[in-house]
């Protein structure tokens, strides 16, 4: 889990300034791991930190800072038996930070290596200067003897976590059932940057997963020249001569990973048809049919669990949105 200053930025545009508040550490058991944050501001919040109880008291604790309009941080630790009434026996360390657009930009800035440090006690913010703990994690990060913490640190009143890098972008064609399921289970991951096509605004869900950029289009096939040769794709759409045309143009174009949903039969179809279009046996085969765990059926969700699982599992490099490697 990392700093995401992409969700930060979406959330403080959509509703004004945000509470963020952070697990960063625990003892024993914990509803949550450690990265686990929500988003909270005036109109609700966003993501979870869990716990049931827990979530309530940060979630209350942080309406008051909003309140306040406070832009100070606090570290809370909370004793999840004795205190909140929960079963779980341990412990959390939760950070509370207040965000607006200029704090966020401020923050940005201080980012090195793929880190991102700041004072967050009362203590330490008054000291101002980074203790030589946290200076020689840093250090050793920047010239490589250690790798950087992959989850959030606390190290003397300062807050260390990695910052996310550029997420991986997907492109979903198609607006039915599958497609529906597969952007809905999709959507609230960090991992993905979800484009998403079909031939007609009336083809999608109203309203969109948020976060999804959603692209009505007469000629869907034509899209392919604008897509980042980085980005991944997923083909489901309602016509087989459309699946056909969305191969043939991405084996033109490139792209980092590419899944058609049908059966053997379907594929043994296509893969004659794309040798007669003149692509090569060795590029074909870098499409993926069938996509996800067949085994799993063939109801909508149990698909889509199958494809998202799949793609969790496999690294690939993420693009921007000019197709550059992040």
């Amino acid at each position: 889990m990392s700093f995401e200053p992409q969700t930060l930025a979406h959330e403080i545009a959509a509703h004004g300034p945000v509470v963020r508040v952070l697990i960063a550490g625990h003892e024993g058991s914990s509803p949550r791991e450690a990265g686990a944050f929500m988003l909270v501001h005036a109109e609700g919040q966003s993501g979870t930190i869990g716990g049931g109880a827990l979530e309530y008291a940060a979630s209350q604790r942080a309406r008051e800072m909003l309140a306040r309009a406070d832009p100070h941080t606090l570290v809370e630790r909370h004793a999840l038996g004795p205190r909140l009434g929960q079963c779980c026996g341990g412990a959390v360390t939760l950070v509370y930070e207040w965000f607006d657009a200029a704090r966020l930009a401020e923050l940005e800035g201080h980012a090195e290596n793929g880190l991102i440090a700041r004072p967050v006690t009362v203590e330490a913010c008054r000291r101002s200067v980074p203790p030589l703990a946290l200076r020689r994690l840093l250090a050793a990060a920047r010239n490589g003897a250690t790798p950087p913490p992959a989850a959030p640190r606390l190290v003397q009143g300062w807050l260390v976590e990695p910052v996310s890098q550029l997420r991986r972008v997907l492109w979903v064609w198609g607006a039915g059932h599958v497609g529906r399921a597969i952007v809905a289970m999709a959507a609230p991951l960090p991992d993905f940057a979800i484009t998403w096509v079909d031939t007609a605004p009336a083809r999608f869900p109203d309203p969109a997963p948020e976060g999804v950029t959603i692209v009505p289009a007469a000629d869907p096939a034509a899209l392919v020249a604008h897509a980042p040769r980085g980005a991944e794709h997923l083909i489901l759409t309602y016509s087989h001569a459309l699946d056909l045309e969305l191969c043939h143009r991405l084996l033109g174009h490139g792209f980092a990973r590419a899944g058609l949903i049908g059966s053997a039969s379907k594929w043994a179809r296509f893969r004659a048809r794309l040798r007669a279009l003149g692509h090569a046996d060795a590029r074909i085969a870098r499409i993926t049919c069938p996509i996800g765990a067949p085994e799993l059926g063939k109801h909508p969700q149990k698909i889509a669990l199958g494809v998202v699982a799949d793609m969790l599992s496999r690294q690939v490099g993420a693009v921007d949105s000019r197709g550059q490697a992040g």
